[in-house]
């Protein structure tokens, strides 16, 4: 607090206490102005006349920020972003049926934490089109005999149909959920768009292989390579003893899936895009 005088021998100052009051002992009676300032508000002035004797008492106030100095700044945490994002994918769908949640047209979207992968996993698994891919996985089989020591009838559908689609939920876990949030993987696909055609061939089948670490980096995708091998591994305790061919069948299937990610890669790339409405217009990514 400053007062001043019109002789300024006679101005003073004086800092307030914990509860803001203040006083100033020994004022020589005539004309004054108060001056109250803080850092970042706003200052204010009180003047008047003191009389010989007189106590003047200040009028309680409240100091106002200043305008000029103010900053208020309101900014979502990196979990609650990468909620917002994977809100936008949960609503991808080819051709407004097929499921489209693992493919991130954000460049630069926030990794995941493991609760929100796990989370994924699980609305994947229960979709209601991947019940139907696996009644039609499950139907196409039995049309060909895959997996003959099902049998055939509705028994030998309901085994093949079990089967199916304890193959989804198991890859599905393992290799999207699990694994990546004990090594910090991302299992999403992260879409190209721009470059040369081969530079974007190259970049589709290489994320079979490659994904993108939590920290942001290129890396050896080992949450999808181990899980396809921990799901074929896993598929053995399920199907027809003489269709078990042990780390053969394992190994097998494990390079399938690396084929088949690559060739969805592909087509993520190149066609899935163009089917898929409400896909986020932020740019595309880069390799």
């Amino acid at each position: 607090m400053k007062l001043t005088r019109e002789d300024q021998s006679l101005n003073q100052e004086v800092v307030s206490g914990t509860d803001g009051q203040f006083s100033f002992p020994n004022i020589a009676p005539g004309p004054f102005q108060l001056i109250v300032t803080a850092e970042g508000f706003a200052t204010q002035t009180f003047s008047g006349i003191l009389g010989s004797g007189d106590n003047y008492i200040v009028p309680q106030t409240a100091l106002v920020i200043a305008g000029d100095s103010a900053e208020v700044r309101v900014e979502l945490s990196q979990t609650e972003v990468a909620e917002e994002e994977i809100k936008v994918e949960e609503k991808q769908r080819v051709l407004r049926v097929i499921p489209n949640f693992y493919v991130s047209y954000i460049p630069n979207a926030v990794p995941l934490t493991s609760k929100q992968k796990f989370k994924l996993a699980w609305k994947t698994t229960v979709d209601p089109f991947t019940f139907v891919l696996s009644g039609i996985i499950a139907g196409v089989e039995q049309a060909q005999n895959d997996f003959s020591g099902y049998g055939q009838g509705a028994q030998g559908y309901a085994k093949r149909y079990g089967a199916a689609y304890a193959d989804g939920v198991t890859g599905t876990f393992i290799g999207s959920a699990i694994l990546p949030s004990l090594l910090k993987q991302d299992p999403r696909y992260f879409y190209k768009g721009t470059g040369s055609k081969r530079s974007r061939i190259l970049y589709a089948i290489a994320n079979a292989v490659i994904c993108k670490g939590d920290n942001g980096h290129w890396q050896a995708n080992y949450s999808s390579i181990l899980g396809g091998l921990a799901a074929g591994g896993i598929s053995n305790l399920y199907y027809p003893a003489q269709n078990r061919n042990g780390a053969e069948l394992t190994f097998e299937t494990a390079l399938i899936g690396t084929g088949a990610s690559a060739a969805a890669n592909l087509f993520q790339e190149f066609i899935v895009r163009k089917f898929t409405p409400k896909v986020p217009n932020n740019g595309p990514a880069k390799p």
